[in-house]
C-alpha cells in the first residue's frame, strides 16, 4: 500500500472508534510522538497510555471528523487534518483542531508530530 493508502485506512479506523486498533497497526514499537508543549513520547507503549489517559477525561463526544489527508510518497511524509468536539469530566466544552505529521518506514510511524489549536 502507498503511504496515503496507509493514512486513509488509519483515520478510517479512528473515525470508526477503533483508535487502538489503529495505533497497534501503524504505529512502530520504536514511535516518537511530539504533542504540544509535552516531551516527545518514545516508544507506542507511551503513546497507548497518553491515549487511555486522554480518552479517560472525556465526558462526552460530540463530534469529530477529517478534513483533509495528504501524502509524500517520495519522503514517506503524511499530513492529517482533523478536529474533534468534546466535553472533558471537569465540564470543559471545547473543540480541538490539529494537524498531524508523520513520518513512516515501511508500513509504519516512526514519528508523528501535532500541531493543534483550541479556540476560546
Amino acid at each position: 500500500m502507498s503511504y496515503l493508502q496507509n493514512i486513509r485506512d488509519m483515520y478510517r479506523m479512528i473515525d470508526e472508534g477503533k483508535v487502538f486498533e489503529a495505533l497497534e497497526q501503524y504505529y512502530a514499537d520504536e514511535v516518537v510522538v511530539v504533542d504540544g508543549m509535552e516531551l516527545p513520547r518514545q516508544g507506542k507503549a507511551a503513546q497507548r497510555q497518553a491515549l487511555q489517559e486522554w480518552f479517560g477525561g472525556i465526558a462526552e463526544m460530540h463530534g469529530g471528523g477529517t478534513t483533509g489527508i495528504t501524502a509524500n510518497e517520495e519522503t514517506a511524509t503524511t499530513m492529517v487534518e482533523s478536529w474533534t468536539e468534546i466535553t472533558m469530566k471537569n465540564g470543559d466544552r471545547i473543540k480541538m483542531e490539529e494537524v498531524g505529521v508523520q513520518k513512516w518506514q515501511g508500513d509504519k510511524i516512526v514519528h508523528e508530530r501535532f500541531y493543534y489549536s483550541i479556540p476560546s
